[in-house]
């Protein structure tokens, strides 16, 4: 098949694990006689000091025509100043409205091998496989108004809107027991409904939803429960579904069960159009340039896309058991306490396919 894919590395290690991504793509392509066309484009931090923005009009319309989209992470220190008019995260919230994603897919499972890297107790993270649904276009992150401004007494006010229609809420949790079917069948909607209005609504929604849907069982679960059970007893999720904020802050919490951030990848998916593909990790500009970043949640995340975007199951299983084999016969980079260069563990997995 030919697909074109847009590649964004970004700021940080993201050029880094890209490059490898786009390494392991090449791999599939050859092996398998596809021809992939890949696309460099600027976003992120990048973006701003080439183009004064954080994601051009020109950019968004090549990704809106690709058949998928490949992102590295954006931010870093140089662009951190929170009263900044610009700022890397508005590319990334651009794109995403922009391409028509609202459903962020973050698959979380623990490696048989990498049961001792976590800091959670082996016996609570063996077995654990969830998959977390984020709605993507709603929330605090898009409602409005949102502003600031000072009194006449002088205090400086913030406003932040979590605003959800009902539509938005049901697309995504009809998702999330769409993909609980092929899987063991429970969905945990997590909300706090005991204080929220749109929480409220949300819980709404999702009733009427699960009652259509009888052979798949349906819970609800407040966010600060979900977060102390996330660490206690995570392997009793299968699908959790929630909103936009809670989704991205319960992501990187459960990032620590497979052992490293570096680890987990992630798709964003909508009715039609490119799906956005990234690691969950950001730019980590700490170790940008030293060559020991974790390139498998990037890797992974090509992996779906070759499974949601260019319906290749066969290619995405093929690279996902060629991590899995390499994380087996004890290829570590430096996060899980290993010494392979992001190439190298790059390598492993190709030589591996």
């Amino acid at each position: 098949m030919k697909a074109r894919l847009v590649v964004l590395p970004g700021d940080g290690i993201g050029p880094e694990v890209t490059a490898e991504a786009v390494r392991v793509l090449q791999a599939v392509a050859d092996r398998g006689r596809h021809e992939f066309q890949f696309s460099e484009r600027s976003m992120g931090g990048c973006s701003i000091d080439a183009n004064g923005t954080a994601l051009t009009d020109e950019v968004l319309a090549e990704c809106r025509a690709a058949d998928a989209v490949l992102l590295g992470a954006v931010g870093g220190p140089k662009w951190d100043d929170p009263t900044a008019p610009v700022r890397p995260e508005q590319g990334l919230l651009a794109l995403r409205k922009g391409l028509a994603v609202f459903a962020n897919l973050r698959p979380v499972s623990v490696h048989p091998s990498l049961v001792d890297a976590s800091p959670v107790k082996p016996d609570r993270v063996r077995g654990v496989d969830i998959l977390v649904i984020r709605e993507l276009t709603g929330g605090l992150y898009f409602g409005l108004p949102k502003g600031r401004e000072t009194t006449d007494d002088g205090v400086v006010r913030a406003v932040d809107t979590m605003a959800y229609c009902d539509y938005e809420i049901r697309r995504v949790v009809k998702l999330a027991f769409r993909l609980a079917r092929d899987r063991r069948r429970k969905v945990t909607s997590v909300d706090k409904a005991n204080v929220l209005e749109s929480s409220r609504l949300w819980r709404q929604v999702a009733t009427e939803i699960g009652r259509a849907h009888p052979d798949i069982a349906l819970d609800h679960m407040l966010v600060d429960t979900a977060s102390m059970r996330l660490v206690t007893s995570p392997a009793s999720f299968d699908v959790i579904v929630t909103e936009n904020t809670f989704g991205d802050i319960l992501t990187d919490e459960a990032s620590i069960l497979a052992g490293s951030m570096g680890m987990l990848p992630s798709a964003s998916i909508g009715d039609g159009g490119p799906g956005l593909y990234e690691p969950i990790h950001g730019s980590a500009p700490d170790i940008a340039g030293k060559g020991i970043a974790n390139p498998l949640g990037t890797i992974l995340s090509a992996a779906m896309c070759l499974r949601l975007s260019l319906s290749l199951p066969a290619e995405a299983a093929l690279v996902e058991t060629a991590v899995a084999s390499a994380l087996t016969d004890g290829c570590r980079t430096a996060d899980l306490g290993g010494t392979l260069s992001t190439r190298a563990m790059a390598d492993e997995v190709i030589r591996r396919m």
